[in-house]
């Protein structure tokens, strides 16, 4: 069961099977290939995802990355008591790919927690409009999802210092990608685009 893996010159964590997308796109449909298994035999524990984190010698990588096949944010709170641990042992940057779904999966804003734990949070936004983001993501919160994304955004930005919306090329059109480019700069944030892979 990999939990803790490496990726260029960072550490990257998979907690969780868990996402509240089904991404069209999604690399859990053939990510074997390009990261090996990353599927979780069971959702580990948090002692156990802790363990896999210090068995890899985190101060070894550039960052820690709390990414996988799986939505961290699934496992919010773990996530987070993770984060503080590896905050008071180790001086490293500690990033966060998510969907921009954690306040939508918690029922409340979630984004005052992040303060202090983490120093860059990417989020997938992936479209520019609702009805695209749908069709492309397939959210399990359906419609109210994108607005939810560019709250999350918003609030989390406020207490992390870096903040980077993302979309990937080529499930996402030229045309889109400007105007996700564009949602992100009324935002005031960065955006960047991945390749898909």
């Amino acid at each position: 069961m990999t939990i803790a893996y490496k990726q260029g010159d960072g550490l990257y964590v998979n907690m969780t099977n868990l996402c509240t997308n089904k991404c069209t796109f999604c690399v859990r449909s053939h990510g074997e290939d390009i990261y090996g298994n990353l599927w979780l035999e069971a959702e580990p524990t948090r002692e156990e995802i802790y363990k896999a984190i210090i068995d890899a010698q985190p101060e070894l990588y550039s960052e820690l990355v709390f990414c996988g096949f799986g939505e961290p944010t699934c496992r919010l709170y773990d996530m987070l008591t993770i984060c503080k641990a590896i905050r008071e042992r180790y001086d490293i940057p500690i990033r966060l790919n998510t969907n921009g779904h954690a306040s939508l999966i918690m029922g409340e804003d979630t984004t005052p927690l992040f303060a202090g734990l983490f120093d860059t949070v990417s989020i997938s936004l992936n479209a520019p409009d609702s009805e695209t983001y749908n069709k492309l993501c397939v959210p399990k919160f359906g419609d109210d999802t994108f607005a939810g994304v560019l709250k999350f955004a918003r609030d989390v930005a406020k207490v992390v210092p870096h903040v980077v919306l993302t979309a990937v090329r080529g499930p996402v059109s030229d045309a889109d990608l400007q105007r996700c480019a564009e949602v992100a700069a009324g935002l005031g944030l960065e955006f960047r685009i991945r390749e898909y892979i």
